[in-house]
């Protein structure tokens, strides 16, 4: 288990820290650390705090995704999923809502509005080349391989 060093801002000061919800669980449920109760129209998008401040640690990256209740049941996306909280990052960690359902939606002070996902990274190093190794899909995309 990696551990992640955590600041807990004075806005969120009453709030709990990102918790797993079961013993599988892959994410930790974020809270909303807003002082009043946030309305998000229908389309609208906002970047919710979540009082945090994180360190996380070398060679990995904290992923912010959508809840798949909230998605489902209420058109509320986390509009860059997955989203990512770089090591080297130690600003306040907000959370980027967009409400694509057809009603307004309340976020209230402690909801759990996205998980947070920690995962290991490869950094890339590009070589550059004239020409790539065959495959026996090629260049077919964007449903290519067919429906099933």
């Amino acid at each position: 288990m990696a551990e992640v060093k955590v600041v807990r801002l004075p806005h969120a000061a009453d709030l709990a820290l990102p918790a797993y919800g079961t013993e599988g669980a892959a994410g930790m449920d974020v809270l909303a650390a807003v002082d009043e109760e946030l309305l998000l129209l229908p389309g609208a998008r906002v970047a919710v705090p979540t009082g945090l401040m994180m360190a996380v640690p070398p060679g990995h990256e904290m992923q912010v995704r959508a809840r798949s209740g909230l998605a489902l049941k209420e058109g509320l996306a986390v509009l860059n999923a997955p989203g990512t909280i770089d090591s080297d990052y130690r600003g306040e960690v907000k959370i980027i809502l967009a409400n694509l359902g057809s009603g307004s939606f309340t976020i209230p002070r402690g909801m759990r509005i996205a998980q947070l996902v920690l995962a290991p990274y490869v950094r890339c190093e590009w070589a550059e080349t004239d020409s790539l190794d065959d495959t026996a899909r090629g260049a077919g995309g964007f449903g290519s391989t067919g429906r099933t």
